[in-house]
């Protein structure tokens, strides 16, 4: 579960350093399946346009979490609770709190991801990606 943990703090990192953004990367099957606030994406070229426009927007940005949890029922699957606080490039500031569950595949790399913010519409500009 290594690799979930080192998620959010690649994440938080991969703004302003190139490596960081590398390892965050390499942590994701070339078969991502996203979904924010319901929309799915899919493929590791979605995942980096998303992370490119993302932090265009993002000049800083700091996750805190529970910790992942196995999800009753759910194969192979994890969640947890977090929360996160930013700045946005326009100086906004902004704080969030919602859920992620991932799941792993056979080697290790995180196949599925899904972002569950408390906020409806969250992720919404990122539809079109």
């Amino acid at each position: 579960m290594k690799i979930l943990e080192d998620y959010f703090y690649y994440y938080d990192l991969a703004r302003d350093d190139e490596k960081s953004k590398a390892q965050l990367i390499s942590l994701f099957s070339n078969e991502i399946e996203f979904v924010l606030n319901g929309d799915r994406k899919q493929g590791m070229d979605s995942w980096k346009s998303f992370l490119d426009m993302f932090f265009e927007g993002t000049l800083d940005i700091k996750h805190m979490y529970e910790g992942w949890k196995p999800v009753p029922g759910e194969s192979g699957a994890y969640e947890t609770k977090w929360a996160v606080c930013g700045k946005r490039a326009t100086g906004d500031v902004y704080t969030l709190t919602g859920v992620d569950k991932a799941r792993l595949d056979a080697e290790g790399k995180i196949v599925y991801l899904e972002n569950i913010p408390d906020t409806a519409n969250a992720f919404d500009k990122y539809k079109n990606i």
